[in-house]
């Protein structure tokens, strides 16, 4: 079928000159330097951006210092940021359709989803974080102090916002990880500096627009495009820099929390994951069959917490894993501007061929693919697969894919599950499918991650903190532990 028409201001947007924005100023890179974007269900330039030097990200960290130390904006009441919020949620709304074909053109997910998930998720979280901006709060504290007893004394804590942020987002949710570092940070009256990820700008930028129509100071939000080696490590480096946001890899999110510490540069780090998903004997097989394939396949696979690992009860495991096989051989690939279209391509050539070569190792080591298993273009495609016969120890069960693969395994019972399921360097998410809510209580508290669902995969909520045990990350997004992340607190005594 012929694909559907752009929107005008869509083609408007990637045809528009290659800027960024910096205090308030769309400007190219110091030196010009601009960087390709390729469409990835083409493989085509799809667009260039200006490719950020170090002294572009150190001129953006200086307006946002300036904004965060000298504009109207640090003496902002609660009401005004909370207000801002809505008018920006209120502006991506309007411009949703636009935001969720150039998520598609940028990072070839279907738009159809795109606009229902990704650009409407984030806008409820602004709009959930902006009834944040007014219920920031402190405590009055009645304190002791034994060496001055005849002394009066009124104490409190206070919470005040950090600083200016330092965000870097993965190109797996740009709008949405843009988002959920933005949301928090400015509820706060925090300023910003975005380094979205090398593949994916395109969405930032637009929400950049849309935060000075929303009557934004200038340098309280900032998008530097770019690299991570070149602009990633000057946002990272710099000593204006009061707090970090990343997420991404965990190898990557490593070095940044070690140059963190080196300068105590306040940090959180939504890393990695290789979620279990957990089928027991009494769960209804055809849903979880349909979950577990959701789990994995949703965003073509690329979700840091994307059911990857599936663990099924032993008497159950073929025809669960035939179930899932069949909606994995029954899924229609194609460019995600096709509405009909429900998986799209991978982002990357570089990741396609990464994916391609874990699929390879299986067959190498004797695994059996159950289905799926082929990569084909033009464009970056990897086809769902389902992969059987792995020993748990094996690269494809211990390492992140990220992409549509899954890996099965039986087990024998309850603790064997468990034992599975804990048995990563990950701990970001996982799932529980059964009907039987004594045995799912105490299998909750036993699993080693961040989140746990039942009877669902990868349901997030604005008022549901998100983030991992070990590997995964430190900190958390969303709900009020985001609030925590983006303030500190001071303690006030005054001898009266």
């Amino acid at each position: 079928m012929p694909l559907p028409y752009l929107l005008p201001a869509t083609s408007a947007f990637i045809q528009r000159p290659p800027r960024m924005l910096i205090g308030g100023d769309w400007t190219e890179a110091a030196d010009g330097q601009t960087m390709p974007l390729h469409n990835p269900a083409t493989g085509e330039v799809l667009c260039v951006v200006p490719r950020a030097t170090p002294e572009d990200v150190d001129r953006a960290v200086l307006a946002a210092r300036q904004a965060f130390d000298d504009s109207a904006w640090s003496r902002a009441r609660p009401r005004e940021r909370q207000n801002l919020l809505w008018k920006l949620a209120d502006l991506m709304q309007r411009d949703a359709e636009l935001l969720a074909q150039l998520e598609c053109l940028n990072n070839g997910k279907s738009a159809a989803v795109a606009q229902v998930m990704d650009v409407q998720l984030a806008i409820d979280f602004l709009r959930y974080m902006a009834g944040w901006a007014t219920k920031i709060e402190g405590t009055s504290v009645d304190v002791s102090l034994p060496l001055m007893p005849g002394d009066q004394f009124h104490s409190f804590i206070r919470r005040e916002a950090v600083g200016v942020v330092g965000a870097i987002v993965a190109w797996n949710f740009p709008l949405l990880l843009a988002c959920w570092k933005l949301g928090p940070a400015l509820a706060t009256g925090c300023t910003v500096v975005l380094k979205p990820a090398d593949e994916t700008p395109l969405t930032a930028l637009k929400l950049a627009e849309l935060v000075l129509e929303a009557g934004y100071p200038q340098g309280v939000f900032n998008v530097v495009t770019g690299t991570g080696v070149t602009a990633g490590s000057a946002l990272t480096h710099n000593p204006l820099v009061d707090k970090l946001t990343f997420t991404g890899s965990t190898a990557v999110g490593k070095q940044i929390g070690k140059i963190a510490m080196d300068s105590m540069t306040r940090v959180t780090l939504e890393l990695g994951g290789k979620s279990p998903t957990l089928v027991m004997a009494d769960a209804d097989l055809k849903t979880a069959a349909a979950g577990a394939a959701s789990a994995i396949f949703f965003n073509q696979g690329q979700v840091c917490c994307a059911g990857s690992r599936l663990y099924v009860q032993r008497k159950h495991f073929d025809n669960v894993v035939a179930d899932i096989s069949d909606i994995a051989n029954a899924m229609k690939l194609g460019n995600g501007l096709d509405p009909s279209v429900e998986m799209g391509p991978l982002i990357s050539a570089r990741q396609q061929e990464r994916v391609y070569r874990y699929i390879e190792t299986g067959r190498d080591s004797g695994a059996t693919i159950a289905c799926g298993g082929e990569q084909f273009g033009p464009g970056f495609f990897v086809k769902p697969t389902v992969i059987v016969d792995v020993d748990q120890k094996h690269p494809l069960v211990q390492e992140e894919i990220f992409g549509p693969v899954l890996v099965a395994i039986p087990f024998d019972d309850e603790a064997d599950a468990l034992r599975l399921a804990n048995d990563s360097p990950y701990g970001l998410g996982a799932s529980i499918w059964s009907n039987d809510l004594a045995a799912v209580h105490r299998m909750i508290p036993r699993i080693k991650s961040g989140s746990v669902w039942v009877n669902c995969h990868s349901a997030l909520d604005p008022a549901l903190p998100f983030g991992g045990y070990k590997m995964s990350g430190v900190g958390r997004e969303m709900g009020h532990a985001a609030i925590e992340h983006y303030t500190e607190l001071k303690s006030v005594l005054i001898k009266l």
